[in-house]
């Protein structure tokens, strides 16, 4: 009886075939998980970086549109972008600056020792034909002086307290009693406004109410005491304050008052950033740092003792980060604000 016999060279060339198809897939798999990871990795930090670039230069020209950092071509955005990278480098492609619409626009990209600029080499991808991907990230920051939004405590302030204030030496800004500026806005007696004493209206549960200067006009809320709400906003400033940190808080400016007491209605025409010192409010001197006299900063000359209610603190410059206002050209009142617009 006869054997048959086959031949297995050719199973062992389709295997070989298989292999190589197989592998290439492999591979593929390979650059998608490792490559993918790599170029997520760098996207991250690129983003970051022009992230930071653009809030750089856009709080550089709310302060100042003549600073030097203020530029399309800005030292400062360029080495922030390298420090948001892992290896040191990033490349800044381009700062669109918009003086006119208080808005800049940076494009950042990777960059790696000895490579094309935006361009990340890549490692299993080679044997699918891609050596490189490019790596680029957009951001875009805008800048003004706030329009509308919740100030962060209900008292309004004339704007004489604060015109040729900024910048300057701490006052006590009284709520009864005209304190260092008699020629401020102020009701009979010393009132803030006939029958009242600062407080703007808040919104239901929170400290502070909501300011619309499109609309210019604010209520009036009766009563010389802490409103209840608001002592768990005092008692953070006291902490803040105690850790040796700034306290700087929006608070609203009025020109003009109409109408008394509750019924008194505040014509707004900005907000103006105040750096806390101290205090003194009716109905909330049964805790140690509720009468803040006692900081360093706070002079005899400024404590408000007796009947005295009021705040104690400076208006400053102040560019801010905060969130949840609309934004409007630069006023003259030193608060600005720069936020993301992507």
């Amino acid at each position: 009886m006869q054997r048959l016999m086959v031949r297995e060279d050719g199973e062992r060339g389709a295997v070989a075939v298989l292999v190589a198809l197989l592998l290439v897939v492999l591979l593929g798999f390979a650059a998608l998980a490792v490559d993918a990871g790599m170029l997520y990795s760098e996207k991250a930090q690129v983003q970051n970086g022009s992230d930071a670039a653009a809030l750089a230069v856009a709080q550089k020209c709310a302060a100042n549109t003549g600073d030097p950092d203020c530029s399309t071509t800005s030292p400062l955005a360029i080495s922030i972008a390298n420090k948001n990278a892992v290896d040191g480098l990033n490349n800044i492609k381009s700062i669109n600056l918009d003086l006119s619409n208080r808005k800049v626009t940076v494009t950042a990209g990777a960059k790696q020792s000895g490579g094309p600029a935006n361009a990340v080499s890549l490692f299993f991808a080679r044997v699918l034909g891609f050596s490189t991907a490019d790596v680029v990230a957009n951001s875009s920051v805008q800048w003004g002086s706030a329009l509308a939004g919740r100030t962060a405590f209900p008292l309004a302030y004339s704007i004489c307290q604060v015109q040729g204030y900024i910048g300057g030496a701490l006052q006590l800004l009284q709520d009864h009693g005209t304190g260092a500026n008699p020629s401020c806005h102020y009701g009979p007696s010393g009132a803030t406004v006939a029958g009242g004493f600062g407080w703007i209206v808040q919104d239901a549960g929170v400290c502070g109410g909501t300011i619309n200067l499109a609309v210019s006009e604010g209520g009036s809320a009766p009563g010389n005491s802490l409103p209840n709400n608001c002592s768990a906003t005092l008692q953070k400033w006291s902490d803040t304050i105690t850790a040796g940190r700034d306290v700087i808080v929006l608070l609203p400016v009025f020109d003009a008052v109409t109408g008394t007491g509750n019924g008194a209605v505040y014509h707004l025409v900005s907000f103006a950033a105040f750096k806390v010192a101290g205090w003194k409010f009716s109905g909330n001197n049964s805790t140690p740092d509720a009468f803040r006299n006692t900081t360093s900063d706070v002079s005899s000359a400024l404590a408000c003792t007796g009947n005295c209610r009021g705040i104690i603190g400076s208006f400053v410059k102040y560019v801010s980060l905060a969130d949840g206002y609309s934004l409007g050209p630069v006023d003259a009142y030193g608060a600005t604000i720069v936020r993301f617009t992507y």
